[in-house]
Order: C-alpha cells, then sequence, then structure tokens
C-alpha cells in the first residue's frame, strides 16, 4: 500500500482468509445470463467488502476462445439475482449493457475507487 493513499475495502474472495457471510453468495465459475435469457459469460472472481464479508461486484468474463481475448467487467451485486436450482446467475439489465460497460484489467487487482464510482453511476447505483 502506497503512503497517502486509503486502502480500499474490497478484496478478491479468492484472497479473503475468512469465509463469506453466507456460503451460497459464493457464485464463482457460475454461468451468467441476462434478464433474456441470454447467456453474456461466467463469474470469474467477486470483489468482497473485507470488514461485512459480503460481495460487493462480480468480475463478468465474457467473449474469447480458449481464454484468448475475454474481457472482464464489473457489475455491481445490486443487479444480481440467483438461481440456485439452475446454478446460475442473473443480471437484471440486458446483455449489451453489461458488454458496453466499462471494462476491467482482471490483473490490475481490486478497482480503483473512480472505477467503482463509474461503474456505480454506470447501473445507477449509490
Amino acid at each position: 500500500m502506497d503512503i497517502g493513499h486509503p486502502r480500499s475495502p474490497l478484496i478478491k474472495l479468492r484472497e479473503l482468509d475468512v469465509p463469506l457471510e453466507e456460503s451460497w453468495q459464493d457464485i464463482r465459475d457460475l454461468d451468467v445470463y441476462d434478464v433474456t435469457d441470454e447467456q453474456i459469460g461466467s463469474v470469474a472472481d467477486l470483489y468482497v467488502d473485507r470488514e461485512t464479508r459480503l460481495p460487493s461486484y462480480l468480475v463478468v468474463s465474457a467473449g474469447g476462445f480458449l481464454g484468448v481475448a475475454k474481457k472482464h467487467f464489473l457489475v455491481p451485486v445490486e443487479e444480481v439475482s440467483r438461481d440456485v436450482g439452475e446454478e446460475r446467475v442473473t443480471i437484471t439489465v440486458p446483455r449489451d449493457k453489461v458488454l458496453n460497460s466499462p471494462e476491467f484489467g482482471l490483473d490490475l487487482g481490486v478497482p480503483a475507487g473512480d472505477l467503482q464510482r463509474a461503474i456505480d453511476a454506470y447501473y445507477g447505483h449509490r
């Protein structure tokens, strides 16, 4: 952590050393569909609040072939519902809205505050 920069309250789920508040909240690797039942991609990871252990964003991996040229998008959890019976998640917006949102570099680590604010504004949250 750089001096003068506040530590982000988010952490990748795979880096969290304590369990989520509820085990069913771990939706990594599930397929992601939109409101019209069109597949978007899959859940690559979750960003979780360090203190509450509740998910804040999921990382949707979409496109590409055999892992090459995949793109990643952050989606606020407020846009997501899980159908446990089908082992998938549904995003409450159309596929194109997700695919046209700001891309996220999965290798960059925790999303910067300005990206979080941009994503929240794009989806009309917070």
